[in-house]
C-alpha cells in the first residue's frame, strides 16, 4: 500500500491539532507546526534533497513534531512518536519509512543530536526564528507559554534562559548556518545588553 497524497495527511494533523491542542500553547500552536514545515520544504530544496520519499518522510515528521504536546508538556516527542506509530500505518506508511519519521521527531528534543541529513533539516526548521527578523515576537509566545505552565518566574529569568540557549544552540544544515546564524547571534547580542543594562540601573 503507497501512502496516501500528503494533503489529506495534513488536513488529519491540522484539524486534530486544532481540535486539541490547549489554547495555552501559544508558541506550540498549529501556527509553529505550519511554520515548521514551510521551512523544513525550504531548506530542504536549499540542500539539494532530491528522494521523493525522504522529502514526504520530513514533511509528516514536521507535521507530527509538535502533536504530543495534544496529551502530555513534558517529553513530548515520544508521545508524538506514538501518535505517528498509531496513525501512519493508515496512511499507508512501512514500518521503516515510521521508524525514520520518529526518529526525526526525537531527534528535535532539546539539546538536539541530529544524525542524519533530514535530521538536521527537521532540526533547523523546529528553530528557525531564532535568525529571523520575526525572533522578538515569536519568542514572546514562548514567553507567555512558560510562565502560563507555571515553568518561568519573571522576564529576568526568561532572558536568561533566552542567552543560554542562544549560546549553547547551532544549526546544522548549510542552509541556515548562511541564513540565520549572523541574525542569530545579532538577537543574542541584543539579549545580553539588555541584561547588562538592567543590571546596571539602580533599584
Amino acid at each position: 500500500m503507497a501512502p496516501i497524497p500528503f494533503m489529506l495527511i495534513q488536513r488529519h494533523v491540522v484539524n486534530k491539532l486544532q481540535a486539541r491542542l490547549p489554547q495555552q500553547l501559544t508558541y506550540h500552536s498549529l501556527s509553529h507546526t505550519l511554520d515548521v514545515l514551510k521551512q523544513a520544504e525550504t531548506i530542504a530544496l536549499a540542500e539539494g534533497l532530491k528522494c521523493p520519499e525522504g522529502l514526504l518522510s520530513l514533511k509528516v515528521a514536521a507535521l507530527y513534531h509538535d502533536s504530543g504536546f495534544i496529551d502530555h508538556y513534558h517529553n513530548h516527542e515520544a508521545q508524538g512518536c506514538r501518535i505517528a506509530q498509531q496513525e501512519l500505518p493508515g496512511f499507508g506508511f512501512s514500518d521503516a519509512q515510521i521508524e525514520q519519521i520518529c526518529s526525526m521527531i526525537r531527534a528535535t528534543k532539546i539539546p538536539q543530536n541530529p544524525t542524519t541529513h533530514l535530521e538536521q533539516i527537521i532540526c533547523d526548521a523546529d528553530l528557525d526564528y531564532l535568525g529571523r527578523e520575526d525572533f522578538s515576537q515569536i519568542a514572546q509566545t514562548l514567553y507567555e507559554e512558560l510562565v502560563s505552565f507555571g515553568v518561568l518566574a519573571g522576564e529576568d529569568e526568561w532572558n536568561n534562559l533566552q542567552v543560554k540557549f542562544l549560546e549553547s544552540h547551532q544549526y546544522f544544515t548549510c542552509y541556515s548556518k548562511a541564513n540565520r546564524e549572523l541574525h542569530k547571534q545579532a538577537h543574542l547580542a541584543s539579549l545580553k545588553n539588555k541584561l547588562n543594562s538592567t543590571k546596571q540601573t539602580p533599584a
